[in-house]
């Protein structure tokens, strides 16, 4: 990650991960607000949007670990040098483990949605041991560095832990369309932040910051404030495009499914008119 790169990508599979989650929760919450009372069943629709989530973070998190580990001067599976007695690249070590959980996230969100014995919830506490993980992992990770560089990675650990926070509380109230949200938004102020950190500290146009003026430090923070309000404005246009969309479409198809009622009921009443005539 001591690069632009490395910190756009999984910047994008946050942001990307935001987005698909708006989209998911608010389909999910207009399906649930216009069923019947007591019915349960998801339509099958739901079940292939959890396969297809599932597996796409299992695969990014095994993409990541195999570029953390096994790029050029990466530790290619190497944890301890015995020849020097020394550890052989931490950071990516690091960087490999908050993968791992992330993909083991994604391996219970198949198992919960395959499997009726897995427990209900299992996939969400999965998701918060993850983000819990990468905090702490994080927390620990830019010790000893510049005044901005650090301060620019705690502000990152505002939206990782109370995005496990939240992801906990979806363990015991569930179906929650604003936790749901909550936790789609913080996903997507996380991956944009990403990419705050990668233009201050690897910028591609060469900017230099000074890491120890208290100024700089003011305004990054004031900069997170700001992409907490994009985020939360993002996920907000995102669930309202798709909510009236869908009930745009919906009443569409129970228009036409209403005009093929009248139109079978006046074919059926001119028959009979017809076969009334033929008898006279």
């Amino acid at each position: 990650m001591a690069n632009f790169g490395g910190h756009a990508i999984p910047g994008s599979f946050f942001l990307f991960l935001g987005f698909w989650l708006t989209v998911k929760y608010t389909l999910r919450h207009y399906w649930r607000t216009n069923q019947p009372k007591g019915r349960q069943v998801m339509p099958p629709l739901f079940k292939r949007l959890e396969y297809i989530e599932g597996g796409f973070e299992i695969f990014a998190a095994f993409v990541g670990i195999m570029v953390e580990q096994f790029v050029v001067d990466g530790p290619h599976a190497h944890l301890y040098n015995s020849e020097s007695h020394s550890w052989v690249k931490l950071m990516n070590w690091q960087h490999s483990t908050m993968y791992l959980f992330f993909g083991i996230a994604g391996i219970a969100l198949v198992a919960s949605t395959a499997s009726k014995v897995v427990p209900s919830g299992i996939d969400r506490l999965a998701v918060s041991v993850a983000l819990f993980v990468e905090g702490f992992l994080f927390y620990f990770h830019v010790r000893n560095r510049p005044l901005l560089d650090a301060h620019i990675h705690s502000l990152l650990l505002v939206a990782v832990f109370f995005g496990s926070a939240s992801a906990l509380l979806e363990v015991f109230i569930k179906d929650n369309i604003i936790l749901e949200l909550l936790r789609a938004c913080l996903f997507i102020l996380q991956g944009s932040w990403f990419y705050q950190i990668g233009f201050v500290l690897y910028s591609p146009s060469g900017a230099v910051w000074d890491l120890e003026q208290h100024n700089n430090v003011m305004f990054v923070t004031m900069c997170f404030c700001w992409h907490l309000a994009v985020a939360m404005l993002l996920v907000t246009c995102t669930s309202c495009v798709v909510w009236f969309t869908v009930k745009r479409f919906s009443a569409r198809g129970q228009d036409i499914e209403i005009g093929m009622r009248n139109t079978s009921s006046k074919s059926s009443s001119q028959k009979a008119l017809l076969e009334a005539s033929d008898e006279e």
